[in-house]
């Protein structure tokens, strides 16, 4: 329901424009919020106007005001003072309230509905019945961007991201597990891939600056229909997923750039084992020391070049080819071939693809 901190807001100001103390409380007539000390107010008084039939009644010198939700009774508000001006500015500040209630079960229902909508937990009727209701555009171009955050229910990362995104009222900000931040972002006709990602680096850039947080980010591809968020929702997931396996160095991880990536992540453990055993044959390689691992990730940045790996990594060449020798002996793939190359890339990757899947299951 609305909080305390708006509530007191809301009262405050009105004070500040009319000069009429307020005060709101439960049905119980347990003070929530004030502008004068609660001195004088009886609870019992409180108690007997919610149980009346009158939707404001005089008790004393107050003016007593029932605050609905619905057909419910959700607070009751005194206004300081018995004559007119007194219920004329409860008045205003009853229909402030009801207002603030209303607001904030919309955006209840909201969350409720884009968290249902991203689980794929609605029938089609459904989600464009209460799109309707909740007055959420149907046919607009949106994607999906995961934030995973290094720690659980990291509450700074989360006000920082609905700070970043509060100047856009058709933006969602939602989460369905305790690690990761989703936002339903709508686009532009002419918004780009570019553009996509300059809002991902974005928000790495801020989250890692205001809030202090080590994050990652992916995002699906756009879609035009809202019943396609899930499926965007998907392909982000599977983004974070698959970076976290073969491109662990990325922060930003787009689906549409996954490459192979994503055929690995989609195989059988069964036939990535057989994979390996038709590579290597029943004498699988052990874990690469740190300057093999070094060597070969240069190797590949460098396109095979063997002189200007051997530049970069200051050795001789003659030390590089040695390297790579030593290499084929033990795996079989001579790398300055192209298809063998080619095999132990691929090779690498499954190992960290099954490496994942043994430590996740």
């Amino acid at each position: 329901m609305v909080t305390s901190q708006v509530l007191q807001k809301t009262i405050d100001e009105l004070r500040n424009i009319t000069r009429i103390d307020l005060c709101i409380t439960n049905t119980d007539g347990v003070m929530l919020v004030s502008t004068f000390p609660e001195a004088g107010l009886n609870p019992e008084s409180i108690s007997s106007f919610v149980n009346s039939a009158a939707d404001s009644q005089v008790v004393q010198d107050y003016h007593f005001f029932k605050v609905y939700d619905n057909q419910n009774v959700e607070y009751v508000l005194v206004a300081k003072g018995s004559n007119d001006d007194a219920y004329m500015i409860g008045k205003v500040a009853v229909c402030q309230i009801q207002n603030l209630i209303i607001a904030y079960k919309e955006r209840l229902d909201k969350n409720n509905f884009i968290q249902n909508l991203l689980l794929d937990n609605l029938l089609m009727v459904d989600v464009y019945n209460r799109a309707k209701k909740l007055r959420i555009d149907t046919e607009v171009r949106r994607v999906i961007y995961i934030v995973e955050t290094k720690n659980e229910k990291d509450t700074s990362a989360m006000e920082t991201v609905k700070s970043l995104f509060a100047a856009r009222p058709k933006d969602f900000i939602s989460a369905v597990d305790e690690r990761s931040i989703i936002i339903v972002k709508e686009l532009r006709d002419e918004d780009t891939n570019e553009d996509m990602e300059q809002t991902a680096r974005m928000l790495v850039d801020m989250l890692n600056a205001e809030a202090m947080s080590q994050v990652r980010v992916a995002y699906g591809n756009p879609v035009h229909e809202i019943n396609g968020v899930s499926r965007s929702y998907k392909e982000a997931k599977m983004a974070l997923e698959v970076g976290k396996i073969f491109y662990a160095e990325k922060n930003v991880i787009p689906y549409s750039n996954l490459g192979i990536g994503r055929l690995i992540y989609q195989l059988p453990v069964p036939l990535c084992d057989m994979f390996m055993k038709e590579v290597f044959g029943e004498h699988l390689p052990d874990t690469f020391d740190e300057e093999t691992l070094t060597t070969i990730n240069k190797f590949f940045e460098n396109n095979l070049n063997v002189s200007e790996t051997s530049r970069q990594l200051y050795v001789h060449r003659n030390t590089l080819v040695y390297r790579l020798e030593k290499l084929e002996k033990s795996t079989g793939l001579d790398i300055r071939v192209f298809d063998d190359a080619l095999t132990f890339k691929i090779a690498m990757m499954v190992v960290s693809y099954m490496e994942y899947m043994k430590n996740n299951e």
